[in-house]
């Protein structure tokens, strides 16, 4: 015996339960990925856990074997494999491949039957064995030199058995395991052993007789039903014994020395794990270096075993500027070059501790650090040099920083966090570290060269990926709206927006009187008091106290989400007021308290923060607080709107909100002639869509009949079915589809243009809005059909939504040079979806009306023309047309 391990991994087993433990994962490009992702994390905690010295990984091949001659009807009942699980074996192969681990199938055998010879021969050569499973059919494989790992918990616990666990466990010992199933069967592999024997019976024979063979022959000793049963079905049992032994001698090469595993192949591990986009493990195996030395940190892990790569850690020479010659040398190069990268170290106080500089064409970049004084000069000099284009990773949180230190930053020309984002929106990390991984291969070093090295990879990146922006036609979208807007938004983040706190406060008093009413209300109806925000109590007064229809359950219980209880809202009195109820606390919580707490004290305003590379159509998005998701539905929602107010009392607010502007790029992007007739003729697009569909005089459509036309009209923009639409506007299926069949009889462009976007996007494999910026679409490739309609639905929505955000994103930009040009001393504040809004003074009103409606009315020239509503107020809520 030696004191080698080896590790004998259930491929198939351990692939399964990592799909369903895992949610669905895809890489930006389509390929599926939580089966493998599940499957490479239980592999690496294996490795770190065991330290084998051999290791394999045993998969089945194809799903007939010789045990299916036996009885056709073994595992008949398993569903077929998933369709988005099944491509995902070949790729996880191809991480075995990089890792250097040995993988075993043989024709017409199941995994355990590899796994049984695998660990025969092991043993034979005298190597400790552990085999880790899911299938508790490998206990029967248990001795004094072989463990089981059992897998519970989906992939994150296991269970050890050694043969005293096996014996604590079933009462047996691992050799009658297999006898074992012969007496109870296994349902999971449709194995039928002997009804009416269990667990407990069988234990007991088997210790009393010894093996299956044993307990047939005195089946006339056996008491009372326990020997009918065995006497009745003892073919069956030994049938059942012969399914569920392992085979110890598959007719399979083996060779253990070729399973001694000795690390990965770490170029192309590395490129396996870049392909699926697997960030988090690229990062705990290549990039956990130490941070003074950035060289990888030694310890006894498998992770560290892994992590022996020659990865190329990014280097540049760095120069201090330490002495006035030095700065003065630097100054001037930065100007005769006319570019320089800049990355900032905060201090944590709002600060500037460091900055480090590249120039473009040098090898060297240039370190800052010592007094802030004599930082803030340095900084100072360059970020004020117009004539300096300046270079940045997330520019706008730059010109922040910036900002609080008394910096102006002017000229930003390029951001390589935005460029990473327009190649790639999926991506859900734009961080320098992966920029860099992705793009130049290579590893940014520990904390002491950080900067610098950050530094000059800005400035490479910079070249890099603006040939790439080029290359697919999205440098005019770069370079004229997403870098002119990003400091925009950091104009905005920094000017904030005015919030009435004594009004907030009153509001949430008032919702709280409200509340508290609600709940009275709720406990009169229901005849007793009970805690209205716990789900579980909810349910149990509704579903057993007033015995109302459980319409679906979750895994702790019923449901009571929104869906439910406005399905249940007829069929009592209480469950209105519980809606009520919920939407009542979720605006006091949401917004009346929580905008309150994010009031900065020294300004008296909210500073939301702006997201520009977050969606994957290019919508903004914002948070802390979310002011993108103001509630409009409600009238209480609304009203939370009156606290928002100028920022001086002499000002106002001014909203210029686009109208219809997502269905009007439909009309264009179509080209459908109707539509495009109605939106030039100035008609209500509602309610001339109500005549279509309901076949009436537009003077004889009624609000309802025009309120479902909006649904039709919206609806068809996302790609809505005929069950959605039946849902959202409360009819028969058979109705909604009608609608639908009548909307697109009228405007058979519009499904024209639907099919040939969805045909289109197959064979390109992404969709573009109108200013170029790309979608990529790998859910059109899904073999899950769910997942390839949700595909097709996006191929749909994205041009126009995407084209919608572009051009609230041009106007923006528009506005803001003509701010500037004319003087005016009206701020823009927020951008909400199609809506933006200004605090002015009150002077400036209809100037900035004429100027605003201008140029987001001609941000784009469309087959239809772009109108905007003009409002002007003393809040947000009571502004009024202009």
């Amino acid at each position: 015996m030696t004191s080698e391990t080896m590790v004998i991994i259930d491929g198939n087993s351990l692939t399964h339960r990592a799909y369903h433990a895992i949610p669905p994962l895809s890489t930006s490009q389509g390929i599926l990925t939580n089966a493998v992702y599940g499957f490479t994390n239980m592999l690496l905690k294996i490795l770190a856990e065991e330290h084998p010295d051999r290791i394999a990984v045993a998969f089945d091949k194809g799903k007939i074997t010789f045990r299916h001659d036996d009885f056709e009807k073994y595992k008949a009942h398993r569903p077929a494999t998933p369709d988005d699980l099944r491509p995902q074996f070949p790729v996880l192969k191809e991480v075995l491949k990089a890792m250097r681990i040995q993988v075993f199938e043989a024709e017409g055998y199941e995994a355990d039957d590899l796994i049984g010879t695998l660990s025969a021969r092991a043993e034979q050569a005298g190597l400790r064995t552990i085999i880790v499973t899911g299938d508790r059919d490998a206990l029967q494989l248990v001795s004094p030199l072989t463990s089981v790992r059992l897998v519970k918990k989906g992939i994150s616990e296991l269970d050890e058995y050694d043969e005293g666990m096996v014996w604590q466990r079933y009462g047996i010992t691992p050799r009658q395991y297999a006898d074992f199933k012969g007496l109870t069967g296994d349902a999971s592999d449709n194995i039928p052993g002997i009804p009416g024997i269990g667990e407990k019976t069988a234990s007991r024979l088997l210790k009393e007789y010894g093996s299956l063979e044993e307990i047939i022959a005195h089946a006339d000793e056996l008491a009372g039903r326990t020997g009918e049963l065995v006497k009745t079905y003892k073919h069956q049992a030994e049938l059942s014994k012969k399914l569920a032994t392992i085979h110890r001698d598959v007719p399979v090469e083996i060779d253990l020395a070729l399973c001694r595993w000795q690390g990965p192949d770490h170029k192309e591990l590395l490129e396996i794990f870049k392909k699926l986009e697997f960030k988090s493990l690229i990062k705990s195996i290549y990039f956990d270096r130490d941070e003074k030395t950035g060289v990888k940190k030694k310890e006894e892990s498998a992770r560290q075993a892994l992590a022996r790569p020659n990865l190329e850690v990014y280097q540049a020479a760095c120069q201090p500027l330490d002495s006035p010659a030095r700065i003065k040398s630097f100054i001037k190069a930065a100007r005769k070059g006319g570019k320089v990268s800049l990355v900032l170290a905060g201090d944590g106080r709002g600060g500037i501790a460091a900055a480090s500089f590249a120039l473009e064409g040098e090898s060297t970049a240039y370190s800052l650090d010592g007094p802030p004084d004599k930082i803030l000069e340095i900084l100072k000099t360059i970020c004020e040099d117009g004539n300096i284009k300046k270079y940045c990773h997330n520019g706008k949180e730059t010109i922040r920083l910036l900002h609080r230190n008394g910096i102006t930053l002017r000229q930003l020309a390029f951001d390589t966090m935005i460029a990473a984002y327009l190649l790639n929106p999926a991506s859900s990390n734009q961080d320098l570290e992966d920029i860099s991984l992705e793009h130049l291969n290579a590893v940014l070093p520990g904390e002491d060269r950080k900067l610098p090295a950050q530094a000059h990879c800005i400035m490479e990146l910079a070249q890099l990926l603006d040939n790439k922006l080029k290359l697919y036609g999205q440098d005019r979208l770069f370079y004229e709206i997403e870098i002119p807007l990003a400091g925009i938004l950091a104009e905005m983040e920094i000017e904030g927006v005015a919030v009435d706190k004594k009004q907030l406060e009153a509001m949430s008093e008032e919702l709280g009187r409200q509340i508290e009413k609600l709940a009275d209300e709720i406990y009169r109806l229901t005849g007793r008091e009970f805690n209205i925000n716990s789900p579980k109590q909810l349910g149990k007064v509704l579903f057993e106290d007033l015995k109302l229809p459980v319409i679906k359950k979750t895994k702790t219980g019923y449901s009571t989400d929104a869906d439910v209880l406005e399905e249940l809202a007829a069929a009592h009195e209480a469950v209105a007021k519980i809606l009520e109820y919920r939407q009542m606390a979720k605006l006091k919580s949401t917004y009346a308290d929580g905008l309150a707490a994010l009031i900065n004290p020294e300004t008296g305003k909210l500073h939301t923060t702006f997201h520009q590379t977050v969606t994957n159509t290019g919508r903004l998005s914002s948070s802390d607080p979310n002011l993108q998701n103001i509630p409009i539905r409600l009238e209480a929602g609304r009203l939370i709107r009156k606290v928002f107010i100028p920022g001086r009392p002499e000002n106002l607010l001014l909203t210029a909100d686009y109208s219809q502007i997502e269905l009007r790029v439909l009309a264009h992007i179509s080209g459908d002639p109707a539509l495009i007739k109605a939106f030039k003729n100035g008609e209500d697009i509602h309610t001339r869509t109500a005549a279509e569909i309901f076949a009436v005089r537009p003077e004889e459509v009624t609000r309802e009949m025009r309120t479902r036309a909006k649904a039709v009209n919206f609806g068809i923009v996302y790609g809505l079915s005929d069950f959605g639409l039946a849902r959202d506007i409360k009819v028969s299926r058979q109705e909604a589809r009608r609608y639908i069949e009548n909307y697109f009889a009228r405007y058979a462009g519009v499904k024209d243009y639907i099919e040939r976007i969805i045909r289109e996007a197959r064979q390109k494999g992404y969709v573009t809005t109108l200013l170029n910026r790309r979608r990529y679409l790998p859910d059109l490739f899904s073999p899950n059909r769910t997942i390839r309609s949700f595909g097709e639905r996006t191929a749909m929505n994205t041009p126009i939504q995407g084209s919608a955000a572009d051009i609230i994103k041009l106007a923006m930009v528009n506005i803001h040079r003509e701010l500037a040009e004319h003087g005016l001393k009206a701020k823009m504040i927020l951008q909400v979806h199609d809506e933006l809004i200004f605090d002015a003074p009150a002077g400036e009103i209809d100037q900035l009306k004429d100027l605003v409606k201008r140029c987001m009315e001609n941000a784009l020239v469309l087959e239809v023309p772009l109108l905007v509503e003009i409002k002007a107020g003393r809040n947000w809520y009571d502004v009024k047309k202009i």
